[in-house]
């Protein structure tokens, strides 16, 4: 089913953007929750005239992730986490504990938008998480897991 997306969906497009998507996907998901709208010549006009806006809101989300870009550069997470002997973990760092870090400092990040290899940290040492911002832009964070000091 053809679709235009009413706002962002994370792994499918922008707000605007005209997808295929499976026909439950669409009539179950998307177009209850409003998220898109069925692609038709009525809607195709109606979001013909809302284009303007829609690349306004595009561009600003751009510089606003930039400017994130260069703030998260800077930023380097440590975790203090109860380890064996191996180094270990009694446990995992995962994408959520991260979200919750930089949430703590300012930064509202969903949790699906930050990458880390085999989805979590089953070990003590240092890490690259990739955090996707917005259209292509994303930055690599620096994650230390260090055993905790009892």
């Amino acid at each position: 089913m053809k679709v235009i997306l009413s706002t962002d969906v994370i792994n499918l497009g922008e707000e605007g953007d005209v997808r295929v998507v499976a026909d439950g996907y669409a009539r179950n998901y998307l177009i209850p929750k409003k998220l898109a709208v069925p692609y038709n010549s009525q809607t195709v006009r109606q979001f013909e005239h809302k284009k303007e806006a829609i690349e306004a809101r595009k561009d600003e989300k751009r510089k606003v992730a930039l400017g994130l870009k260069e703030q998260l550069q800077a930023e380097e997470l440590t975790f203090s986490m109860s380890a064996g002997e191996s180094g270990k973990l009694f446990g995992s760092v995962t994408p959520t504990m991260i979200a919750e870090e930089l949430a703590k400092r300012g930064y509202e990040i969903d949790r699906r938008r930050i990458e880390i290899p085999a989805d979590h940290i089953r070990s003590t040492g240092e890490f690259e998480a990739r955090v996707k911002l917005y259209g292509q832009e994303e930055v690599l964070l620096t994650v230390n897991v260090v055993p905790l000091e009892e």
